[in-house]
């Protein structure tokens, strides 16, 4: 742990000793104590080191006034001034709500002074790590000889191979002495609610602006699932954002749910829209039963928010909203976002909001942590029963303290100071890349946002706009996130494609290559998300990558020198090729199917629902499918879900039958396969169809009987 300490160098003064000796003294208790002599270069150690524990600091020097700086950041952190001169406050300290306490220069109160920093930093601890964690280290610290699950018994079992103590050493001893049973009583039951788990949910649940908060062990996908088998019952008609994840489809092939699609937007980049209001009305309209249960994806993949309020209100007689909002935890910790996300509303009357967040996503926590909030009322007792068919009795308890985490580091100033640096940080790089644009010689990247931003906001897609592409856009509707940025290549405008062309999987390979990995890859888009653990070195990483392609891309290097896995995996197709080549080449192809225009067709009719999806479920296991390829399945009824992945969105849902008047869905297909059969190495990667040995999509249909 380390100590920060100002001060003005006096040598072989008495001042100079006593802060010497007391250095000394709080290295003797196991404080690192770094020094500084300059109040800038202190206020930004303090800025960036989140690891600072106490800060000292030379009030005979340093006026008080430098304090206010701290308030918003360091509001809990001890703070201690030491002083020979001074015995009058000169700044009103209770406004500021610091944690300041007061030194003497005096040699014989060394060792006191020091044990008081000690105790103060040990409430410091205390104070921030919130109570679940705080009962799991406690757990771990008392090292409790065990005789239960898991079998690794704190990692001793891993330390009695070589292959195990590797492992073990990997990931460091604390990690394996967390992961205890569920039977450990002071830490209270994750399945019962109850216990340190308990107090975790509530302390989640005041963070996260929610009535109630779940913490959810197996991600957003088993959260989805948990709240749509709580809200609707069997043959209830329930509304669903056809955008919707695929976990939204695995609850409807599990429950006899009669789903009703709501049907949003795509523009020519492929970018997920939303819906509009006018779907909202005429879906409802045709209903002779009032839905029991809605599911709306809020933001979209790529960044898209609603007006919820707006929502909600087209929804009214709609008993329970669920907000899947997996890929924004965030949105409670800034106001650019107020309105904008399930928790910022009061329900209506007889309504009540459940929002599923992805917590690992885009805060801080591991992978397959996620959250539950709910506002409105609800039958704690029913949901709890869905809640345990989904949870696992072994949770992995690491990852339930990492939901608290998350919840603790996102509290108060501290999450608006965070979620401030990633916003800045993305519009920062927005800029970069529109100067860039507006400066380079031939192409470059453009960024997809409105023509002219001047301030940091959730920008609104406005109908007037044409750079958002989506056809009838309606005002104070749908608004983008910037903290999602996606970034256009050459090759499409709002006029369909032109002549040359650079596809975004192209880039995204060789981004990779320079240890860059990309969220999503569109045909010509690509998505870049700048959460919390987004640092300045990162974004500046990223920028040069970009740039070192369009040089190398302009220098038309060949295959074998610029994708060199590309090349190692196909070195007889690529051997002679160059970059521009292949470019020009996939582009040719997506011209000639026409890609601009397919998808918007491919989207605007959905397949003709013959079964539910859970109907289509059973006939999958019973075995009353046969195999075509996705070219034959023309009135064919898909007894599988089919959908590109990433994003995961279904396009051809279990029971849907493609006929005529939805063919483009399946000539979107066509084209994914035919572009993984013509370019070896950038196959789609199509959840639901198996790849044949001549690389034809093959998918299971419902047999005829």
């Amino acid at each position: 742990m380390e100590i920060l300490s100002l001060y003005a160098k006096e040598p072989d003064s008495n001042k100079q000793r006593f802060i010497d000796e007391l250095h000394q003294a709080l290295g003797q208790q196991g404080f690192h104590v770094q020094s500084s002599h300059q109040l800038i270069e202190a206020l930004d150690i303090l800025a960036e080191n989140p690891n600072i524990m106490a800060f000292l600091f030379d009030w005979d020097h340093f006026d008080l006034q430098f304090l206010t700086k701290l308030a918003d950041t360091t509001d809990t952190l001890p703070i201690f001034a030491f002083t020979n001169r001074h015995s009058v406050l000169d700044i009103n300290l209770a406004e500021l709500q610091l944690n300041i306490d007061f030194l003497q220069y005096d040699a014989g109160l060394v060792n006191d002074d020091a044990h008081r920093v000690a105790l103060s930093i040990q409430s410091y601890k205390d104070a921030l790590l919130p109570p679940f964690t705080k009962a799991l280290m406690n757990y771990v610290e008392e090292e409790k000889y065990t005789f239960c699950t898991p079998g690794h018994l704190g990692g001793t079992a891993f330390q009695t191979s070589a292959v195990g103590s590797l492992f073990h050493d990997f990931f460091g001893s604390n990690i394996f002495k967390a992961d205890v049973s569920i039977s450990i009583p002071e830490l209270g039951s994750l399945l019962d609610h109850s216990g340190p788990h308990r107090e975790a949910e509530n302390f989640a649940a005041s963070v996260f602006g929610a009535e109630r908060t779940l913490f959810v062990t197996n991600g957003t996908s088993t959260a989805n699932k948990i709240v749509g088998m709580f809200a609707a019952r069997d043959q209830d008609t329930v509304l669903v954002d056809r955008n919707c994840h695929k976990s939204i489809a695995h609850f409807m092939m599990m429950t006899a749910v009669k789903p009703v699609y709501l049907k949003p937007t795509r523009n020519a980049y492929g970018i997920l829209g939303g819906i509009p209001l006018k779907e909202f009305k005429r879906v409802l309209a045709g209903l002779d039963t009032t839905p029991a249960y809605a599911v709306i994806t809020n933001s979209t993949y790529d960044g898209l928010f609603y007006n919820i309020q707006e929502i909600a209100h087209a929804l009214a007689q709609v008993p329970t909203l669920h907000f899947d909002s997996a890929w924004v935890p965030y949105t409670a910790f800034h106001p650019i976002y107020q309105g904008k996300f399930g928790m910022s509303i009061k329900p209506l009357k007889g309504q009540t909001i459940f929002e599923t967040q992805s917590t690992h996503k885009l805060l801080a926590a591991f992978s397959q942590a996620s959250m539950i909030h709910v506002k409105g009322p609800f039958d704690e007792e029913v949901l709890n029963e869905s809640y345990m068919m989904h949870t696992s009795t072994s949770p992995f308890y690491p990852l339930v303290a990492s939901c608290e985490i998350s919840a603790a580091m996102m509290q108060g100033k501290k999450g608006r100071n965070l979620m401030t640096k990633s916003l800045e940080r993305a519009y920062h790089f927005r800029q970069e890349i529109n100067q860039l644009h507006d400066h380079a010689k031939g192409w470059y990247y453009k960024v997809w946002q409105p023509e002219a931003i001047d301030r940091l906001a959730c920008w609104e897609l406005q109908p007037k706009d044409a750079w958002h592409g989506f056809h009838e856009q309606e005002p104070d509707h749908l608004f983008l996130d910037p903290l999602k940025v996606t970034l256009l290549l050459p090759g499409l405008n709002h006029d369909g494609l032109e002549k040359t062309g650079i596809p975004a999987a192209i880039v995204s390979l060789y981004l990779d290559k320079h240890g860059i990995i990309v969220e999503k890859t569109g045909p010509y888009s690509m998505l870049f998300l700048f959460s919390i653990g987004v640092t300045q070195a990162k974004e500046m990483k990223l920028l040069s990558a970009l740039n070192h392609f369009k040089e190398d891309f302009d220098q038309n290097l060949p295959i074998k020198d610029m994708l060199p896995s590309l090349y190692q995996q196909h070195p007889e197709f690529y051997a002679t090729m160059k970059i521009q080549e292949l470019a020009q080449n996939m582009h040719t192809l997506m011209s000639q199917r026409n890609l601009s225009d397919l998808m918007y067709r491919a989207f605007e009719v959905l397949p003709t629902q013959t079964l539910i999806p859970h109907e289509a479920h059973q006939a999958l296991l019973r075995g009353k499918t046969k195999t075509v390829r996705i070219a034959d399945m023309i009135n064919q009824t898909s007894a599988v879900m089919i959908l590109p992945y990433p994003p995961g969105i279904p396009l051809i849902m279990p029971g849907e039958t493609v006929t005529e008047t939805a063919k483009e869905v399946l000539d979107y297909l066509l084209l994914l396969q035919d572009l993984g059969r013509a370019f070896p190495g950038f196959e789609a990667d199509v959840h639901g169809v198996v790849v044949d040995a001549e690389g034809f999509f093959t998918v299971k249909v419902i047999a005829q009987p």
